[in-house]
């Protein structure tokens, strides 16, 4: 049946042609004859089909520009027929569309209004050769000066990108082509509609494909320079596309997208222009969980360039980014902490902003000990340069005052305090407390600290060695009791003895060539001779330090060298009956509670009122401690002792004394 019937059919048409110089063509007379020619292309039969391709192509040939009023039509039948599974058919209908794009070229008629819509629904189709046929076609109708293809360009940019990862590497580069032309035009056509393609471009710029990427971050590099006003709405989107492109695999891409941030960043933009800073805002706070660490970096500096440009609109959302910047801090990279820190501390040029940013880093260095452990130093070293380091340290000492949680403020105290006296970003913060006794801006400082530092013995301590307040040094060693003396007390002492040889202690080594001046000072380092365990390092690098001391003997006026080799017992023996050495060497008849303008017995009352406190607390602890532990055990043995009961061993072995070995040592410690 199909063999007649195309048989038939090319011999109807044969006869059309034959005569065909002998009619008017009219509309009506091609409406007649054309559709059952195109019905003839989607037939069963391969050679109906190739038949209906070879009359369609004489048809056109004759009729020329009045054939393109069925141009969709005949369209759509290419595009099927391009992907046909008969050779003979897919050559022929390559013959009729290059025919069809001859006449499409010369005439005047077509309309691309019309023509889009059709090229738009078929852009996402996978088949290869279809593909091809689309290209060719946008290629042809860009090429021809009268038909404004770019104009249409958002309307198929997405199709052409999506060919950019095709399987096959001649439509891949077809593409690429065709792309190319147009991103040409781009850069010489006076008015193009940025906005629609950046949309595509931003979507495109996380492909999984790395020529798409590269492809679509390079078109957004040309659109950033040439965009101008009219990106500013899309400014948010496009920074969400750089930015994980900077960390991309592939190194072309990385240093298109670098160049991209950059000219991006480079824009000023006016709020009072419509440049909204939240939506930037958010997509560089959102960059900030990126797993990639350039990411990162470059968010910061977004952030920061923000604050520094429109600094009252980012404040509007600092509720919103807060927290992010605050667990940013625990951030395995140096660099990310340290421009944290950077913008944190842009943030807190204001009072009210500086004292939220201490709260909450202390809030959080609470909650995550591992971030006081492994950052703490790094973080408040560099606020103190980025900051006032006194005003820093006061916040702090203000806030672990009142800290509920004693362990954590005894905890959070001694790192402060080995800060202080460690590190050289904080020597001018050493050198004022070193005046404590004579400066009333040392004196204060050293009053605001000791509030907090009363948390922990041994800050209280270098508190004092370093303000050179050594009286009081010797009577808070003095006020020591059994319970203060534990494993932790002796670990901190440990290293304030170390410390002591540092070049930071110095000047107190140097105090001990004058041994009747500053007698306290040796009374102190004494005292902590004595709590320290005899065996230990400690105790011999500080017994070492305190031989070394020249034998002298204060008689009034006069010092003179003895021969007795304990320093210590010489100035106490020798000084005149009645008179005390106070802070500084002096001599004063009348020690009382005051030097300097401080009040020394107010300020050691106040340390064993804390350190009560704290007594209390580990009491209660321990004691919680042990009743955990106990109703655990008692658990334990009652669930033991069930099967056991018929069993239960005579009472003469249940008292049998343990054994020797199992005792406790005297004098040992039981960790």
């Amino acid at each position: 049946m199909h063999k007649w019937y195309s048989f038939l059919f090319e011999i109807i048409v044969e006869q059309f042609l034959l005569y065909a110089d002998l009619f008017f063509y009219s509309e009506t007379i091609l409406q007649q004859i054309v559709p059952p020619v195109l019905n003839s292309f989607s037939d069963q039969d391969s050679r109906v089909r190739y038949y209906a391709c070879e009359a369609l192509y004489n048809i056109a040939k004759v009729v020329r520009g009045d054939f393109i009023i069925f141009f969709n039509q005949i369209f759509d039948a290419l595009c099927k027929l391009s992907a046909d599974s008969d050779a003979n058919v897919q050559s022929a209908a390559h013959l009729l569309d290059r025919l069809v794009k001859d006449i499409v070229t010369e005439s005047d008629q077509f309309s691309i209004e019309e023509f889009i819509p059709l090229l738009r629904e078929r852009m996402n189709v996978l088949n290869p050769y279809v593909r091809q046929f689309l290209v060719g076609w946008i290629t042809v109708l860009d090429s021809v000066p009268d038909i404004d293809m770019l104009g249409f360009l958002p309307d198929f940019l997405d199709g052409l990108f999506n060919m950019l990862s095709d399987s096959s590497h001649e439509i891949r580069q077809q593409a690429d082509s065709a792309l190319w032309e147009f991103l040409q035009e781009i850069k010489n056509s006076p008015s193009v509609d940025y906005g629609r393609m950046a949309e595509i471009l931003v979507q495109r710029a996380a492909s999984p494909d790395e020529f798409t990427r590269l492809t679509a971050i390079t078109w957004i590099n040309e659109f950033v320079k040439l965009g101008g006003d009219q990106l500013v709405p899309y400014y948010a989107d496009i920074l969400g596309a750089i930015l994980p492109c900077i960390s991309d695999k592939e190194e072309k891409i990385r240093v298109v997208a670098r160049e991209t941030n950059e000219e991006l960043r480079a824009i000023k933009a006016d709020p009072a222009d419509g440049f909204d800073v939240g939506p930037i805002l958010s997509i560089a706070t959102r960059q900030l969980s990126s797993e990639w660490e350039a990411t990162r970096i470059e968010a910061l500096h977004w952030i920061s360039t923000l604050l520094n440009r429109h600094r009252t609109e980012v404040l509007h959302f600092l509720n919103d980014i807060f927290d992010t910047l605050l667990k940013a801090l625990s951030d395995p990279s140096d660099e990310v902490v340290l421009l944290v820190l950077e913008v944190h501390a842009c943030i807190a040029k204001d009072l009210q902003h500086f004292r939220q940013l201490v709260v909450f880093l202390v809030h959080n260095f609470r909650v995550d000990n591992s971030l006081l452990e492994k950052r703490g130093a790094l973080i408040i070293r560099r606020l103190c340069v980025l900051l006032d380091a006194e005003r820093v340290y006061r916040e702090l000492s203000t806030i672990l005052e009142g800290e509920a949680d004693l362990d954590f403020a005894c905890t959070m105290v001694q790192a402060l305090n080995l800060i202080l006296l460690t590190s050289s970003e904080l020597s001018e913060l050493r050198d004022l407390l070193k005046k404590s006794l004579v400066n009333p801006a040392g004196k204060d400082l050293f009053v605001s600290l000791y509030a907090s530092w009363c948390h922990s013995p041994m800050a209280i301590i270098s508190l004092c060695l370093l303000a050179q307040t050594y009286h009081h040094a010797s009577a808070v060693i003095q006020s020591l009791v059994e319970e203060d003396l534990n494993v932790k007390f002796l670990v901190q002492l440990d290293k304030l003895i170390r410390l002591l040889e540092t070049p930071i202690f110095a000047y107190l080594r140097l105090q001990l060539l004058e041994p009747g001046r500053y007698t306290w000072l040796l009374k102190a380092l004494y005292g902590l001779l004595m709590l320290l365990p005899q065996q230990s390092a400690a105790f011999k690098i500080l017994r070492t330090r305190l031989k070394t001391v020249p034998s002298f003997s204060f008689n009034g006026e006069q010092i003179k060298r003895t021969s007795s080799g304990n320093p210590y017992s010489q100035i106490l023996h020798s000084m005149p009956s009645g008179s005390q050495f106070s802070e500084d060497g002096d001599v004063n008849s009348d020690v009382g509670s005051s030097h300097g303008g401080i009040n020394f017995a107010s300020r050691l009352q106040q340390f064993e009122q804390m350190q009560h406190q704290h007594r209390i607390h580990g009491k209660a602890q321990a004691q919680l401690r042990s009743s955990s532990t106990s109703s655990s055990k008692l658990l334990d043995v009652q669930e033991v002792q069930r099967p056991q009961e018929q069993h239960r061993p005579p009472p003469s072995d249940i008292s049998r004394p343990s054994s020797r070995s199992s005792r406790k040592a005297p004098g040992q410690l039981q960790l």
